[in-house]
């Protein structure tokens, strides 16, 4: 294959790439495990490996099916019944011996969700949780997989999976912790907190969010987890509790800075924005200020977004209609149609300085925004969005 100018993918597989197409081209192999995790294997690659041979390494039996250059297809191990079956079963017990491949079946459910796990693989999947498999993950590939498995058709089955397996537990225990975990219903009729996630991701998928917006969704409620059991179904505090959780779960994971820095964003204001109807225009432009809304309008939209799939996220609201979403861009549009540079000049024509141009700013966007709401600038209603009486991510619109 070298010799033939083919490009060798990686150091380990016998992967090449043709020096005209481009196309992938996989020699036949098989492998042998010799240490734990992902990463524990000598792989062997030569003439005498056979194709059946090859395909037996394969996780499910739905990747274990071969076309010849006739179109016959060659499926050793059931490939087609398990598709007509809509089953994601293991090929061997070879499975057992690649981590990667619980996080890879996840995500198929995700992708395929009328396809069900068989019970067989369900056993293999726990068993390879109880040794230990998993612990070996490094976290760049958690979140390769992770990240694939939210831009699925429906990244709630991604959930489901590892948690049924005990993988979530051990991977993600902060978003693990948050079944059982009951909210008051008349705000959240599906009650428990888990279930209420996996409808905000599914609603995500089905905005067609993208990679940030979903995971801002995946982490926003984490706190809630940690509510005392002497304070529920209320949460109060959660946020705080949401953005520490999301910081630490974002850089163990080593998450992408601009998925992480939209996470905590939504994890602290998420409650404010719903409730961004009663507020008045100083507590509106403090909203935009502690989310960066005028400097950064298009994270905003992000945020405005994940905030939608969280209330939609709920059974019976899926078709409701977000006020706060278009509400907020006009606020905001308000706000930055004001000449800055105007304000600040004649503010320093009055003498002021430093933090008093600021303020005088500040002001005038709050003016801005009352003349375009039609609101009495004099009366600040809903009180301060960054001290509310309520926790308002208990309360969405």
């Amino acid at each position: 294959m070298l010799d033939a100018g083919f490009q060798p993918v990686g150091r380990d597989f016998p992967v090449f790439l043709d020096p005209e197409t481009h196309e992938e081209v996989a020699l036949a192999r098989t492998e042998r495990k010799t240490a734990p995790g992902y990463r524990g294997f000598v792989v062997h690659a030569a003439p005498a490996v056979t194709l059946e041979e090859d395909l037996q390494r394969r996780d499910l039996t739905i990747n274990a099916i071969a076309q010849d250059a006739d179109g016959r297809l060659i499926d050793p191990w059931g490939g087609r019944a398990d598709l007509a079956a809509r089953c994601l079963r293991h090929v061997s017990p070879a499975f057992a011996e690649d981590p990667v491949r619980i996080l890879r079946l996840a995500r198929f459910a995700a992708r395929l969700p009328d396809f069900t796990v068989a019970p067989q693989t369900l056993d293999l999947m726990r068993a390879m949780v109880a040794a230990g498999e998993v612990d070996a993950l490094v976290p760049e590939r958690v979140w390769q997989e992770l990240s694939r498995g939210l831009m699925e058709t429906r990244p709630s089955r991604l959930l489901e999976v590892l948690r049924a397996c005990g993988a979530l537990a051990r991977l993600l225990p902060e978003v693990d912790r948050l079944w059982g975990v009951p909210q008051r219903a008349e705000h959240h009729p599906e009650v428990d907190t888990g279930v209420h996630l996996g409808l905000v991701l599914d609603m995500a998928a089905r905005l067609q969010a993208p990679l940030a917006v979903r995971y801002a969704a995946l982490v926003h409620d984490l706190g809630k987890g940690t509510t005392p059991a002497g304070l529920l179904p209320r949460h109060h505090g959660h946020e705080a509790r949401s953005v520490a959780l999301a910081r630490a779960l974002g850089e163990r994971l080593k998450v992408p800075n601009d998925c992480r820095a939209l996470a905590e964003v939504v994890a602290r204001e998420h409650g404010h924005i719903h409730r961004s109807g009663s507020l008045g225009p100083a507590a509106l432009l403090r909203l935009l200020e502690r989310c960066d809304a005028l400097r950064r309008p298009e994270r905003f939209e992000e945020v405005l977004w994940a905030c939608e799939c969280d209330a939609r996220g709920r059974t019976g609201h899926a078709e409701a209609v977000y006020a706060p979403r278009p509400r907020l861009r006009r606020v905001l549009a308000l706000a930055g149609a004001v000449d800055g540079a105007a304000v600040a000049a004649a503010a320093a024509a009055r003498g002021l300085r430093g933090p008093a141009i600021g303020e005088a700013l500040h002001r005038a966007r709050a003016e801005a925004i009352a003349a375009g709401l039609g609101e009495d600038t004099g009366q600040d209603a809903g009180g301060d969005a960054g001290q509310p009486g309520e926790p308002a991510g208990d309360r969405p619109a």
